[in-house]
C-alpha cells in the first residue's frame, strides 16, 4: 500500500499504530479528524486506548483531551471512552460510551457551535494542541494530503498542532481527489476578509491539504471502512413531517418568497431528513442545490436522478451501501459534491448570503418556540448542538422537526417550558411534528402558543397544554410571555418521578 505515499521522505515515517501511540502521553491534547462517522482515524485511537488501559492497570494516570470535527465512531470515541481515557471533549459527539462518560461526570464536555470550534482553537482558548491525527487516501509526491470522506477541522488542527500523525487508508477511494476544497484564508480580527462564496458550487481553495512536512512524526497504513449504520426505513411519522415541510416550501414558492427550485437546502441527519429528501426525489422540482454539513443517502439519490446540481458539505454521512457506491463512483460524484472545512460549510456569513433553507431535529420545544436540541430532562446530554445553531440563526428559513411524542407516548415534545434552551424563540421560524406545522414568523408569544399547541402537540397532551396556557394567561401578572413558574417544569419532574408526563 506504500504506493499511496508518493513522497519519499514521508514514506520513511511509516510505523505501526502501537509505535505511533507510544508518542502520546498523559495530558496531551489531540485534534482528531472525523465528522459524523466519516474520515476519522481508525487504528491510532484503538492503540492509544490499549496504552491508556495498560497505564491505568499500573495505577498511573493517563487521559487525553480530544478535539474532533464532530461525532466520530466506536473505534475512536467509544474506544477511548471505554478506558476512561478522555479527560475533556469538544465540540460534538454521539457515541453511547462517550455520552455515558459525560453524563456520569468522568469526562468534561464543551458543546460548541461547529462553525466556531476551529476559530476558538486558533484563538488559543484551549491551550496548545500537541497532535493532529488525520486520515488521508493518498499523500502526493510533494507531500500534500488528499483527504478522505470528511474535512471537518483537519486543516486547523494541522495548522496549530506541534506534531501530525497521518493514517493512509486504502479503503477510501483515490478518486476522492478533486472533491475537497480546502480554503486557507482564515484569520483572526482585525485581519479577516469576506468569504468569497456566492453559490453553493463555488470553489475557493485547493484540492489538497498542505501540511508542514517537518511536523509529521508518524504515518500509519490502514484499510478499514467508515462506520455508519444503515438508516431505518422511513416511518409514517417521518413521511407526515416531510410532507408538511415540503408543502410549506411549495407555499413559499407560490407566495413568491423563494424561487421554484427553492434555495440551497440544509438538513440534519436521520430519518426525517431522509424522508424530506425522498419527497424531493419524487417531486417535480429540478436544479436543486444544497449548502449543508453532511451528504446523506437521499442526496446521492437526487444527484443520480439529475435533480440536485451541486451539494456542498464538510463530510459524508452515508449508509454502508451508499459508502460503497461512493467509493465505486467517486470520480462521477466529485463533479457534484464539494467537501469543505466546517468553518466554511457552517459559516454564518455564507449561510446568510446564500439564503439557506434549514431543517433540524429537536428534543423538545415549548409553547413559545424555544427549542432544546441537546439535553433530556434538562440535565442528561444527548449529543450536542452541532451545526443546528449555525444554520438556524442564519438561515433564510429555519425549521425544527420532531415526532410529537417519545418513549411510547410518555413524553411530549411540546412542553410548557423547555428544560434546556439551545435555540431561543428569536431563532426558529417553523416547528413541525407529525400533527402539523406552526409557522411562527411575525408572531408575538401569545400568538405563537395557541398555534404550537393546536398544530404540533399530540392530542394526548393538547388539553394539558391548553389548560396550562389559559391559567398562565389568567394568573400571570405580566402578559407578554405568561408562565406559571411553579408549574413550568412540572411535566419533566412528573416524568422523572413516575415515568410519564401524563397526569394520572
Amino acid at each position: 500500500m506504500s504506493e499511496r505515499i508518493a513522497n519519499a521522505a514521508l514514506r520513511q515515517k511509516v510505523m505501526s499504530a502501537d509505535d505511533a501511540a507510544a508518542l502520546i502521553h498523559d495530558g496531551d491534547q489531540i485534534g482528531f479528524g472525523g465528522f459524523t462517522g466519516s474520515g476519522y482515524p481508525k487504528a491510532l485511537p484503538g492503540a492509544l486506548a490499549k496504552r491508556i488501559q495498560e497505564s491505568h492497570d499500573r495505577g498511573e494516570k493517563f487521559t487525553v483531551n480530544v478535539f474532533t470535527g464532530a461525532s466520530t465512531a466506536p473505534e475512536l470515541d467509544g474506544a477511548l471512552a471505554a478506558v476512561d481515557g478522555i479527560g475533556w471533549r469538544m465540540p460534538y459527539q454521539s457515541d453511547p460510551q462517550m455520552r455515558n462518560k459525560i453524563n456520569d461526570g468522568t469526562s468534561f464536555y464543551t458543546d460548541i457551535h461547529l462553525s466556531e470550534s476551529g476559530m476558538m482553537v486558533r484563538q488559543g482558548f484551549f491551550g496548545n494542541v500537541d497532535f493532529a491525527v488525520i486520515e488521508a487516501t493518498r499523500i502526493t509526491e510533494d507531500g500534500d494530503v488528499v483527504l478522505t470522506s470528511s474535512v471537518g477541522n483537519n486543516a486547523v488542527y494541522c495548522e496549530v498542532a506541534d506534531k501530525i500523525i497521518i493514517e493512509v487508508n486504502s479503503w477510501q477511494s483515490e478518486d476522492l481527489e478533486g472533491m475537497h476544497d480546502i480554503y486557507g484564508g482564515f484569520a483572526l480580527p482585525p485581519n479577516r476578509v469576506p468569504i468569497p462564496i456566492t453559490h453553493p458550487g463555488d470553489r475557493i481553495g485547493d484540492k489538497f491539504l498542505h501540511i508542514p512536512q517537518n511536523k509529521v512524526v508518524a504515518i500509519i497504513e490502514t484499510d478499514g471502512p467508515d462506520r455508519n449504520t444503515p438508516f431505518k426505513p422511513i416511518d409514517d411519522d417521518s413521511r407526515k413531517i416531510a410532507g408538511f415541510l415540503l408543502d410549506f416550501y411549495d407555499n413559499e414558492v407560490k407566495q413568491g418568497r423563494i424561487p421554484k427550485n427553492l434555495l440551497p437546502l440544509q438538513s440534519g441527519v436521520g430519518n426525517i431528513p431522509n424522508a424530506v429528501l425522498d419527497g424531493l426525489l419524487h417531486s417535480d422540482l429540478e436544479h436543486l442545490t444544497s449548502y449543508t454539513e453532511v451528504i446523506q443517502d437521499g442526496m446521492i439519490d437526487l444527484i443520480d436522478a439529475g435533480k440536485l446540481d451541486v451539494a456542498s458539505a464538510t463530510a459524508f454521512s452515508l449508509s454502508p451501501d451508499y459508502a460503497h457506491k461512493m467509493n465505486e463512483n467517486a470520480a462521477f460524484y466529485r463533479d457534484h459534491i464539494i467537501l469543505r472545512p466546517q468553518e466554511i460549510s457552517n459559516h454564518p456569513e455564507v449561510i446568510r448570503r446564500l439564503g439557506v433553507i434549514g431543517a433540524n431535529g429537536m428534543i423538545e420545544a415549548d409553547i413559545y418556540g424555544n427549542v432544546n436540541s441537546t439535553h433530556v430532562m434538562g440535565s442528561r446530554m444527548m449529543n450536542g448542538i452541532g451545526g443546528s445553531g449555525d444554520f438556524t440563526r442564519n438561515a433564510y428559513i429555519s425549521a425544527f422537526v420532531s415526532p410529537s411524542t417519545a418513549k411510547g407516548g410518555a413524553i411530549s415534545a411540546i412542553v410548557p417550558m423547555v428544560s434546556h434552551v439551545d435555540h431561543t424563540e428569536h431563532d426558529g421560524m417553523v416547528i413541525i411534528t407529525e400533527q402539523g406545522i406552526a409557522d411562527l414568523r411575525g408572531l408575538a408569544p401569545r400568538q405563537r402558543a395557541p398555534k404550537i399547541i393546536e398544530n404540533c402537540a399530540h392530542p394526548d397532551f393538547r388539553p394539558m397544554l391548553l389548560d396550562y396556557y389559559e391559567r398562565a394567561l389568567r394568573d400571570c401578572k405580566f402578559k407578554h410571555t405568561p408562565h406559571l413558574l411553579n408549574e413550568a417544569y412540572s411535566w419533566h419532574t412528573r416524568f422523572l418521578e413516575t415515568g410519564t408526563m401524563k397526569l394520572s
